[in-house]
């Protein structure tokens, strides 16, 4: 082994000039080819005649194969990595080289050159460059310039295929890491005892309990980018079984800014679980949508609004506005733009959507292009119980929000929506509906585009099942699930923001676009992965109870009405749904009932109003037992002061 301090003085050395040294290397080893053919040829005794042959060839060979090698591009290949195109590039080169050799040799020499020696001299000088690339690589690899090494972890890597024999090679390149891998895990059977670099396929994952014992495996790296949620989980099972740690090699879209497969090795998360593709985004369409335009954002400090503003700082904008009420998420947001992009221009600007006065304070000071509005009450059993609070920021905020984009001549609108717009059966989604059919109508006769976006529950985000179960399994359990048939549609925060995205750059004004989430999750089947993924296990560790519906929930939501038309868009992930034509006078009047209804804070008003508006909405018992109560209350009054 090479020591350390000159180890790393050599590599600094030899990048500085490693073309330079990369020529003479080849220069030595074809030089050392020809002598040797000469010498295997005439049975290493070389009379006068011959050794003046071989110092008149040597100039003419190094002068023809060096510029071939040249030609080729061997000079900047890679010495320390060297995989099967490298080795066919390098013979290509050869036989290229000894061919135009051969011709220059036999005009300036003869014919009385020996035609074996080209032959040796090919077989030679591949073999002699083949192989000094193989020591150098050797030699850099079982360096130990990167620091002291943490204790040795015996490890498996789960799936024999192009990212686990990746992962193999970089273990095997950096021991400060201080993995030892003892064999491979795959299911297809025939690769069942292979050798691959020198490490045995062990078996498939029935085997795991037993391997584990035999070979000590301290850990299981999954090296399945493409794995499905069922497969991830059944893994997870067999480990949890063999009471051995699991960890994950990313997708190719996480390691897309990483170079180094190893350092992104992490633990399982729930979104392997679910095993959905991620969404694939056409970045041409979005960055000629974002770049140089001022962008503005609501709800910028929310889970959704955040994202956005993460995403949308890829794209160059020339400024960023994110507006939100909650001052605290605000700052937080704005310092980590600061921070990860202090080349966007980020404003905060703090109010609230309900404040028309404000908005056009904004708007006429930041001149945005393109909205993307995000705020909303979106907590289902919370809006019951606060019917005038959802209608005052979901619905008139909304049409604030609109009414200033199209006021101050901002090209696109998109509304964030949800899944629960669909039928629904509970104020927020009401409110939800009624928010897209405002947008839907301030569009017309408008220069401004508006559509809106559909998706299900998001992974992670504030007030989402992720955090309380996570809480409920740190606490020792139960789990509580309110049915056990209870199914939602899932997709991660990055997915949906991404989605936000897209959509702007192919909606041409009234389009509800919406996500392909694949098929809806069972909220149980969710809490029991959850349980696995801490280690722990469902009903024997952690207990699962159920705790009811809750007021306005319904065990399974929908993405589009069956009035409204599927249309396909040039994106395969995402569909959209052009929905019935939308009066903007009708919906500016009931817009301007709804109104007086609140503000007489009148509950069976308000959900007769929103029953006008959004005929599918079927309202739970407990909002209509609370407007009957607040009806009731009201009659009595006014029969006392009679």
């Amino acid at each position: 082994m090479i020591p350390n301090a000159n180890c790393a003085r050599l590599e600094r050395i030899f990048l500085e000039y490693r073309r330079w040294i990369t020529e003479a290397m080849h220069a030595f080893l074809a030089a050392a080819a020809l002598a040797a053919a000469f010498l295997l040829r005439f049975e290493f005794t070389l009379d006068p005649v011959n050794t003046k042959m071989l110092l008149s060839a040597l100039p003419v060979l190094l002068g023809v194969k060096l510029a071939v090698f040249r030609a080729f591009g061997l000079r900047d290949l890679a010495w320390r990595y060297m995989g099967f195109p490298e080795l066919v590039r390098m013979a290509m080169a050869n036989l290229a080289g000894s061919a135009a050799a051969t011709v220059a040799l036999r005009l300036t020499i003869g014919r009385q050159f020996p035609r074996s020696v080209h032959i040796i001299d090919l077989l030679l000088c591949l073999t002699l460059m083949v192989a000094a690339r193989g020591v150098v690589r050797v030699l850099f690899e079982r360096r130990g310039d990167a620091g002291p090494s943490r204790a040795s972890q015996r490890v498996v890597i789960y799936g024999a295929g192009k990212a686990g024999v990746t992962l193999l090679r970089e273990i095997v390149a950096n021991p400060q890491l201080g993995y030892t891998v003892a064999g491979f895990l795959d299911d297809d059977p025939q690769k069942s005892n292979l050798r691959i670099h020198g490490v045995r396929v062990l078996g498939r994952h029935q085997q795991l309990p037993e391997i584990v014992r035999k070979h000590r495996v301290d850990e299981v790296l999954m090296a399945l980018p493409t794995a499905t949620g069922n497969q991830v989980t059944t893994i997870l099972e067999q480990c949890q079984a063999a009471r051995v740690a699991a960890r994950k090699v990313p997708a190719l879209a996480e390691l897309i800014e990483h170079r180094v497969l190893v350092d992104q090795i992490r633990d399982v998360r729930l979104e392997d679980l679910l095993g959905r593709k991620p969404v694939l985004l056409e970045e041409s369409a979005i960055r000629e949508r974002l770049a140089d335009r001022v962008v503005l954002v609501t709800g910028a400090g929310g889970s959704i609004g955040s994202e956005l503003c993460r995403q949308i700082a890829r794209y160059a904008p020339r400024a960023l506005v994110g507006f939100d009420q909650a001052e605290t998420a605000l700052y937080q947001i704005d310092q980590e733009m600061r921070e990860r992009f202090p080349n966007c221009e980020f404003y905060p600007e703090v109010g609230s959507v309900q404040n028309f006065r404000r908005l056009e304070e904004v708007f006429r000071d930041r001149q945005p292009e393109s909205v993307y509005h995000a705020a909303a009450y979106k907590h289902v059993p919370m809006m019951e119980a606060h019917l005038f609070e959802a209608v005052e920021n979901n619905v008139f905020g909304t049409a604030n929000v609109a009414r200033a984009a199209t006021a101050f001549g901002a090209d696109d609108f998109v509304l964030v929506s949800s899944d629960k717009a669909v039928r629904p059966t509970n104020v927020m989604g009401a409110t939800k509906r009624l928010a897209e059919l405002t947008c839907l109508a301030a569009g017309h006769g408008s220069s401004t585009k508006f559509a809106a976006v559909r998706f299900g529950n998001v992974l992670g985000s504030n007030g989402s099942v992720i955090p309380l179960f996570k809480h409920q399994i740190a606490a020792g359990g139960p789990v509580t699930v309110t049915h056990p048939e209870m199914q939602r549609f899932f997709m991660t925060i990055p997915e949906a923001a991404q989605l936000v995205l897209q959509a702007a750059t192919m909606g041409r004004g009234g389009e509800i676009f919406v996500l392909d989430m694949g098929e809806p999750v069972r909220i149980v089947d969710l809490a029991r992965k959850m349980i696995l993924l801490s280690g722990l296990k469902p009903d024997e560790d952690i207990r699962i109870e159920f705790s009811g519906i809750r007021p306005g929930e319904k065990l399974y939501e929908e993405l589009s009405a069956l009035e409204e038309n599927t249309v396909p868009t040039p994106h395969a992930q995402i569909r959209v749904f052009s929905s019935r034509e939308v009066s903007i006078e009708r919906t500016g009047r009931s817009l301007d009932d709804l109104r007086q209804h609140a503000e007489a804070r009148n509950p069976a008003a308000v959900v007769l109003a929103l029953k006008e508006m959004v005929p599918d909405y079927n309202p739970s018992n407990f909002v209509l037992r609370q407007a009957l109560q607040e009806k009731t209350k009201r009659a009595l009054a006014v029969a006392n002061v009679s």
